[in-house]
């Protein structure tokens, strides 16, 4: 949990620091609506009992004097808090507390062609619950960049290069086993680096990268979970009484194709859909079998102080295996399922 706030904090101060090296960072009220910067964040909660939640965002860069700036910066802080509190109620419940902490840095760079986009995005959500541990609800971090070329003056085409970088920040459990982590930092962690091209719109509501030259590397910095194979990596080699050989890999790279899709639309006056799609094929190995990440967001305007979410993530990658209790109790290779999560919350937005 120390980890998780020092790096929140880290990267807050990181952001700050990065956008005034360009120049003063300004309050602006009413700006175009870039595909990061549409209104304040909506927030996710699984309960209704919000007590309060708020939106910082900053989004423009104010250059020095006498210079000229081409940097475009977005800076998006969320932090939800939700309770729930019963006193002699007859009809029962359980006491909870839950927050969600968001993060979303974007910083963009535009000049004579060159273009070179980089965010990271951060989330965490804990949950507690009277006569339960603290438990984690949701962790993400990831940190893009891509640098690219336009093919031709004013084109909305670039030759481009990626790089990915996706993990999280503690550990996580398959609850109510606290004892035995499932996954932590680097366990599982995944690097994405290739070339291709890029189409962006100049509003930015649609992107599109194909990247037929992609290596995808993967990291299980954990022994015992790379021991067992999870997560794709080679697992360790036992005798006969399950004595270890030869240690698991804690590494796997994969050398395949990478599209990726962004798209944000206004459906209705207070609509807006957002969807995340990334696909990955390997050519050596099972060439076809996609590795699918998808999020897909309804955000909702309920007025100026008010927003609700409606979202769902789908995750499917052959690599990972579900685990499986068998009849007798042992622990059994279930097979690759798809990983599905949804999310619906409404919660009050303050934006500075």
């Amino acid at each position: 949990m120390k980890r998780v706030l020092l790096l929140s904090l880290f990267t807050l101060v990181i952001s700050k620091s990065f956008g005034q090296s360009f120049g003063e960072i300004q309050k602006i009220e009413s700006v175009g609506e870039p595909l990061f910067s549409r209104g304040p964040l909506p927030l996710i909660n699984t309960s209704f009992d919000v007590i309060g939640s708020y939106v910082f965002t900053y989004n423009q860069m104010v250059p020095r004097r006498g210079k000229t700036s081409f940097w475009e910066q977005v800076n998006e802080f969320t932090l939800d808090v939700s309770e729930v509190a019963f006193v002699n109620w007859n009809a029962g419940g359980t006491n909870s507390i839950s927050g969600m902490y968001g993060m979303n840095v974007v910083r963009t760079y535009r000049n004579k062609g060159f273009r070179w986009d980089n965010q990271f995005r951060f989330r965490y959500g804990i949950n507690q619950q009277e006569g339960q541990e603290l438990r984690k609800t949701e962790d993400d971090l990831e940190l893009i960049s891509s640098f690219g070329y336009e093919i031709s003056k004013n084109s909305s085409w670039f030759y481009s290069g990626t790089f990915s970088y996706k993990t999280q920040a503690s550990r996580g459990f398959n609850y109510p086993d606290t004892e035995t982590a499932i996954s932590e930092f680097m366990a599982p962690g995944y690097i994405f680096l290739g070339v291709g091209a890029k189409y962006a719109q100049p509003n930015e509501s649609f992107e599109l990268y194909l990247s037929p030259i992609t290596q995808k590397s993967t990291f299980v910095l954990n022994q015992r979970l790379a021991n067992d194979g999870a997560f794709g990596v080679r697992s360790a080699v036992r005798d006969n009484d399950g004595n270890i050989i030869r240690e698991g890999k804690t590494s796997r790279n994969e050398f395949g194709i990478l599209v990726t899709n962004q798209f944000q639309q206004k459906i209705f006056e207070s609509t807006v859909i957002v969807s995340r799609l990334s696909l990955y094929s390997d050519y050596i190995n099972n060439f076809g079998n996609i590795d699918v990440d998808w999020e897909l967001n309804f955000n909702f305007k309920i007025n100026d102080f008010m927003r609700a979410n409606i979202g769902a993530h789908i995750r499917y990658d052959d690599d990972i295996k579900i685990r499986e209790v068998a009849p007798d109790g042992t622990t059994i290779d279930g097979g690759s399922r798809i990983q599905l999560k949804q999310q619906l919350g409404i919660g009050i937005a303050l934006q500075l």
